[in-house]
């Protein structure tokens, strides 16, 4: 047969799969259900879980590149398959450690410290007149902790260091209990009261992207000095729940390793560990955070294909039920093409064809249905969103293998059976 001739007899044989389809519409729709509901899972998840990832990833390169991280613990540690009351138990670092980095580390360029960040940080309802916020959270950081973190003012300043030393009750507010407290109004010198204490406004910070549909602008900075004369820090059993986390840039010609080397050596000593003992803080970079989500996402994404599979193979399971009961059916149709001239592989082709044209409508079916869903909790809840092209790929791809694969049983048994016996069937 030509190559010509092979085209035409695959177009007829598609053809007549979309026939079948549409005469046994009923049969048809169950036969596929189980690979809609297997894709329309792959692609839903796959599409808010890599939008989350990427939703992160934007968040973490706003951490700066150069960027190294000291924190009591981190994203890191629970990655290691560290115990939360493990970690807690570690040595809690202190403004000290910040200043002794900044004194004896030769590649440091600027050193910050924030108090406040993890389990415990204090929240509080801001009020300005008659408008209030939900509970919200507060920090403390010196100076510099803007240059290190690379978020940019919307309006007004950050705090000075004079204002940093002489503990001012000064406020930069996140983004969004500006938007709450002040919708039509400039927010600069204006006084917000939380708690029993009242803040001047000098500052408001510029969004960032959100995370998991919610705000990440739920904040406010008070000068470092303010925020530990207010807020003492408490024990729950036995371990202190106080929060400091370090930030360092390397100087010009400094690289970001070697400063790293340094501060872990400055704050082994000062916290006397020894040789064999692992550090009792986490060093880390958005670089690593981001191979953390990476890792995560990627995991996720894998039990979500693995779990999904087993949906697509018991549609696999029902495509080869409901195909052997077609050939049955059609045993007779089958002994008149075999006696005009159609062979075996023609049979068999046939029968393959149509079941991978079943389970890949199903396939196409569950991708709409799965990025429709994406979308609409997207639009709903605010969850981030990505439709990666593999997802849809992977999906349609995986439904045409499942029907190939499960489709092969009933192809052979109508390939072989006997033109004779199919003809006096009835």
């Amino acid at each position: 047969m030509t190559t010509s001739g092979r085209l035409a007899l695959l177009r007829d044989i598609i053809r007549m799969s979309f026939d079948t389809l549409f005469v046994n519409k009923l049969r048809s729709g169950l036969t596929v259900l189980g690979v809609v509901i297997g894709v329309t899972s792959i692609v839903a998840m796959t599409a808010m879980i890599r939008g989350f990832g990427d939703n992160m990833r934007e968040l973490f390169q706003q951490m700066g590149t150069d960027t190294v991280y000291v924190a009591r613990f981190s994203l890191t540690s629970f990655a290691a398959g560290k115990d939360f009351w493990e970690v807690m138990k570690r040595t809690p670092l202190h403004e000290a450690d910040a200043a002794a980095i900044k004194e004896q580390a030769p590649s440091a360029g600027i050193v910050t410290y924030t108090l406040g960040e993890g389990p415990g940080m204090p929240e509080e309802r801001f009020v300005y007149r008659n408008n209030s916020t939900k509970r919200m959270g507060i920090l403390g950081a010196d100076a510099s902790w803007l240059r290190v973190n690379f978020l940019r003012v919307a309006a007004g300043r950050f705090f000075s260091e004079l204002e940093v030393q002489r503990r001012r009750p000064v406020i930069v507010l996140g983004a969004a209990p500006a938007e709450v407290l002040f919708p039509n109004t400039d927010p600069l010198g204006k006084q917000v009261r939380f708690g029993q204490h009242q803040y001047t406004v000098v500052g408001v910070l510029d969004k960032r992207p959100a995370v998991l549909g919610g705000s990440v602008d739920d904040f406010a900075i008070v000068p470092a000095t303010t925020f530990d004369k207010n807020y003492r820090a408490f024990r729950f059993r036995g371990v202190l729940f106080r929060f400091v986390t370090i930030s360092a840039v390397p100087r010009d010609g400094a690289t970001r390793e070697h400063l790293m080397r340094e501060i872990e050596e400055i704050l082994r000593n000062r916290h006397r560990l020894k040789l064999d003992q692992e550090n009792d803080f986490d060093l880390y970079t958005a670089d690593s955070l981001l191979k953390v989500v990476d890792q995560m996402t990627s995991a996720v994404v894998l039990a979500l294909v693995v779990i999904s599979s087993i949906a697509l193979t018991v549609g696999g399971i029902g495509v080869m039920a409901i195909m052997s009961i077609s050939v049955t059916e059609r045993t007779r149709e089958i002994g008149v093409r075999r006696a005009i001239g159609a062979t075996k592989a023609g049979i068999l082709w046939q029968f393959l064809i149509e079941a991978v044209v079943v389970t890949s409508v199903g396939g196409l079916l569950g991708a709409l249905v799965g990025a429709l869903i994406g979308i609409a909790v997207n639009s709903w809840a605010g969850f981030p969103l990505a439709l990666p092209w593999w997802s849809f790929v992977l999906g349609v791809g995986f439904s045409a293998v499942i029907g190939l694969f499960f489709g092969l049983f009933p192809a052979f048994k109508a390939a072989r059976l006997d033109p004779i016996e199919a003809l006096r069937h009835e």
